[in-house]
């Protein structure tokens, strides 16, 4: 049977301030300086297989079998997957992770990852890593594994505590509006050091909830090579091979701006940061597979999401990326070193999820000559509709609405070009909003007949 490490991340008393505790034992000193001179030379390799809850099936056997990785590291969690965890949880108390992880990814592969000796850290526990473990566990027995050490991570989870926190008032990070007194979730962003606890202790597969997602790839370098919670520069660049990963095939050329140059979409490649206990790495792909590393892919990955690049906050440590250098050194592969780092800052980021009433969302096609103005008139004439209907029944209106006419670049704003005004073949895309489901099926119903009563 498969056994399980806890690692209970700890915060302080001020809930909304508090400060990764790390491992001070006399254990783990000793540890650090075996490692300080054991490290030198060495070189870790770490791969990527999810970006997201939902990415493909093949990125992980690809990673395994022709990635040569001592690690396999998977990020879930986008902030959209707090929101659809809870509403699984809500439904099924077993549930709130990211089944994908189990069923697809570790399922088929524990036997080959154990035999290579492959460590795994996943997000994938997210609201619920007990229940997760507990999967793992059934899959490593259905497997004849009785070996295999799993860690779970816990301590991001602050629901019990919102009343307090909520208290202590605390703002929205971006708006400066109050909390939500409807706060459904609360889940702070740890770091990296309960991983780098559990990996210490011995875990094959360490399950975590809500961390930042480079702390992935940042714990397991810190316990590769002995990195110390004050080795700010050695935080930043571990930090920094984690963000360039952990959108999986986005740093391999998937969305890149230049996306001709980047062939084999079919069998695209995944990231894979070969690291040394200096802080350098390369950014590469297994061989013999589609996507590019190039200094422009793995440059748009690293402004990705980072505000300003001489200030990206973490647990662990505050990166300056503005000084990074890439340098080319061979086909796909890509050297990065200069990363600077300092102190962290006392304080966690929190993300909470909260209920705000009910969206539907439509799609319909409109052909012919003036088909942009057609599907507006139709659009605008189904929102007229249903509101008329809403005060009949005395529902409030719509909280919001969105159309948009797809196909006439009206994601471009004034810099649209005016002739794609004039398509013949446009998508109408509609969502709206309400408090109650009730009016938003109302709104359903409304959207067949505008095909034999609005002009369509």
């Amino acid at each position: 049977m498969a056994s399980v490490l806890r690692c209970a991340n700890s915060l302080k008393t001020s809930l909304t301030r508090g400060r990764l505790c790390a491992p001070t034992s006399a254990a783990l000193t000793s540890w650090l300086r075996y490692h300080s001179s054991e490290a030198k030379g060495k070189t870790v390799r770490i791969g990527c297989a999810s970006g997201f809850w939902g990415d493909t099936a093949v990125s992980a056997p690809q990673l395994v079998h022709q990635g040569n990785i001592d690690y396999l590291v998977f990020d879930y969690l986008a902030e959209i997957t707090m929101s659809l965890l809870v509403a699984a949880q809500q439904k099924a108390p077993n549930m709130g992770y990211a089944p994908d992880f189990v069923q697809a990814a570790m399922a088929p592969l524990l036997k080959d990852i154990k035999k290579k000796g492959i460590r795994v850290v996943s997000n994938a526990g997210g609201l619920n890593p007990s229940a997760c473990v507990l999967a793992l566990q059934e899959a490593a027995k259905k497997s004849g594994i009785d070996d295999l050490k799993v860690a779970m991570v816990t301590g991001d989870n602050l629901i019990q505590k919102k009343d307090e926190i909520l208290q202590s008032g605390v703002r929205d990070l971006d708006s400066g509006r109050e909390a939500p007194q409807g706060l459904i979730s609360m889940n702070a962003y740890l770091g990296a050091t309960p991983v780098l606890e559990a990996l210490n202790q011995g875990a094959d597969i360490v399950v975590t909830g809500r961390l930042v997602d480079s702390a992935v790839v940042l714990g397991p370098l810190m316990h590769e090579f002995g990195w110390k919670p004050s080795d700010y520069d050695l935080l930043a660049a571990g930090s920094l091979a984690g963000h360039i990963v952990e959108c999986g095939a986005q740093a391999t050329g998937g969305v890149f701006t230049d996306w001709e140059q980047v062939n084999g979409w079919d069998n695209m490649g995944f990231p894979i940061v070969e690291c040394t206990s200096d802080g350098q790495f390369i950014v590469t792909k297994p061989p013999k597979t589609g996507g590019l590393v190039s200094t422009a892919t793995v440059a748009e990955q690293i402004v990705y999401e980072i505000g300003d690049p001489r200030k990206y906050m973490l647990p662990d440590v505050t990166c300056d990326f503005s000084q990074v250098n890439l340098n080319q050194v061979a086909e796909n592969q890509v050297h990065v070193s200069g990363v600077k780092g300092t102190p962290p800052s006392d304080e966690f980021k929190v993300s909470g999820t909260f209920a705000d009433g009910f969206r539907c969302t439509a799609v319909c096609n409109i052909g012919g000559l003036k088909a942009a103005l057609k599907g507006q008139k139709t659009a605008e004439s189904i929102f007229k509709r249903c509101s008329r209907m809403f005060k009949v029944l005395g529902f409030e209106d719509f909280s919001r609405t969105h159309l948009q006419m797809l196909g006439t670049e009206s994601t471009y704003g004034p810099h649209a070009n005016p002739v794609c005004a004039e398509a013949r073949e446009t998508v109408v895309w509609m969502s709206v909003e309400h408090k109650q489901r009730k009016a938003l099926e109302l709104f359903s119903r409304e959207i067949a007949p505008a095909g034999t009563g609005m002009g369509e």
